[in-house]
């Protein structure tokens, strides 16, 4: 799928972690190692467009111009399954803010259903990363991305590591301003609306739960 809006990663390392999270073999220590080097690379791509600002500073030797980010920056996860995406993006970012989105998929009609939110003040004025490990039917996003817009926010970016086709064409469709910055697009969903070939669930593996 081409869209301007969709950022696919490829890159060496990339290729190689998403090997490591998509075997069904890799313990989860390993998972969560490779998870958190994707995350970084793609926190990069996410914001190589951020605004500096100028600024005078002193060197061991002498006077020197350097740069300081020009925005503020916040970190949105998808609960429970985006809150492994959050501490590399933090070491990557360690002054972004945090919020929380608390969303489950009804397993019978695969839509997302609220339970909590927390989001910092200010993300009107910001630039929000909304982070989902797996972008599937699009409804939890949707969902979020609409819930974030209520509340102000002008310029979201939706982070994830897979990607599929049919999330991939709702959020395009529904939200031409928000980009998508992702490390795979794999085939298709199954009747469980889960992406094919994927990595099973995300959260679960991350945190030991499968």
């Amino acid at each position: 799928m081409q869209s301007k809006q969709i950022t696919i990663i490829d890159h060496p390392v990339v290729a190689r972690d998403m090997t490591i999270l998509r075997n069904k073999n890799t313990r989860t220590a390993e998972f969560r190692m490779a998870m958190g080097r994707i995350a970084t690379i793609l926190a990069y791509f996410a914001l190589k467009d951020l605004p500096l600002r100028q600024i005078e500073i002193e060197t061991p030797i002498t006077n020197a111009s350097g740069f300081e980010i020009d925005t503020n920056i916040f970190i949105i996860p998808i609960l429970r399954a985006g809150l492994s995406l959050v501490n590399p993006l933090l070491e990557f970012l360690p002054d972004a803010g945090v919020g929380h989105l608390g969303m489950y998929r009804d397993e019978t009609t695969h839509e997302p259903v609220d339970y909590y939110s927390n989001i910092p003040k200010g993300i009107s004025e910001g630039i929000v990363l909304l982070v989902d490990p797996m972008l599937a039917t699009g409804g939890s996003a949707d969902d979020a991305i609409k819930f974030l817009k209520d509340r102000g926010a002008k310029q979201i970016r939706f982070i994830s590591l897979i990607s599929a086709p049919e999330g991939l064409k709702r959020i395009t469709q529904k939200y031409p301003d928000v980009s998508i910055i992702t490390a795979a697009v794999d085939e298709q969903l199954n009747d469980d609306a889960y992406i094919v070939p994927g990595l099973g669930d995300a959260g679960d593996r991350y945190f030991g739960t499968n």
